[in-house]
C-alpha cells in the first residue's frame, strides 16, 4: 500500500442475505472512498454455502485493499431471534475472514457510529447515510443501504481511532515525565 493512500479502514455491514462493505482511505483528517458494495446470497442456497460465499467475497475484497483495520458493526439484539441468529452466522464468518487476513477487527454499535458519523447516537438513518455522503465527498448517498452502513462503520472507527492514538500519545507523555521525576 503506498504512502499516498494513507491508512486504509474496511467496514462491514454483516448480515446473511446482505452484507455490505465499505473501504476508506484516510490521511489526516480526510476520507477517500476506495470500493464499496455489497455481498448478496441467495435464500436458495443451503446456509453452508451462503456463508462459504460471504467469506471467499470478503476475503477477496481483504486481500485486494489490505486494510490496516476492520471495522464491524456489533450485533444489534432487539426481539427477532431468527434474525439475530441469521446475522451472527454472517458476523462469525467476516471475522474469521478478517483473522485469516490478519487484520486487526474493532466492533462498534450502531450508537457509537451514529455519534461517530453525525455527533449524534439517535441520529436517524437518512440522517447518517447524509452524512456519511457529505464525508466522503460522494455526489450521491452511496446504494444499498448496507454499502452506505459499512462506509459508516469505516469513518466510525477512523474518528475513533485518531482519539485513540492521541490518548495514547497523551499518556505516554504522561509517562514519560513521571520517569524522569
Amino acid at each position: 500500500m503506498s504512502e499516498a493512500v494513507g491508512r486504509v479502514v474496511m467496514g462491514l455491514d454483516p448480515g446473511t442475505a446482505s452484507t455490505g462493505y465499505g473501504v476508506i482511505s484516510v490521511s489526516g483528517n480526510r476520507f477517500r472512498v476506495l470500493e464499496f458494495g455489497v455481498v448478496r446470497t441467495s435464500a436458495s442456497l443451503a446456509l453452508e454455502q451462503r456463508l462459504e460465499r460471504l467469506f471467499t467475497e470478503v476475503s477477496e475484497v481483504l486481500e485486494k485493499h489490505r486494510p490496516h483495520a476492520t471495522a464491524v458493526e456489533s450485533l444489534f439484539f432487539n426481539t427477532n431471534v431468527a434474525t439475530a441468529l441469521a446475522v451472527g452466522h454472517a458476523r462469525g464468518v467476516v471475522l474469521l475472514a478478517c483473522s485469516h487476513a490478519v487484520c486487526e477487527v474493532f466492533e462498534y454499535t450502531p450508537q457509537q457510529v451514529k455519534m461517530a458519523v453525525v455527533g449524534y447516537g439517535k441520529a436517524t438513518k437518512d440522517q447518517v447515510m447524509e452524512m456519511v455522503r457529505v464525508l466522503l465527498g460522494l455526489a450521491d448517498v452511496p446504494k444499498p443501504d448496507h454499502a452506505a452502513d459499512a462506509l459508516g462503520v469505516a469513518i466510525c472507527h477512523a474518528n475513533t481511532c485518531g482519539i485513540r492514538e492521541k490518548v495514547a500519545a497523551s499518556e505516554a507523555r504522561a509517562a514519560g515525565k513521571g520517569r524522569r521525576g
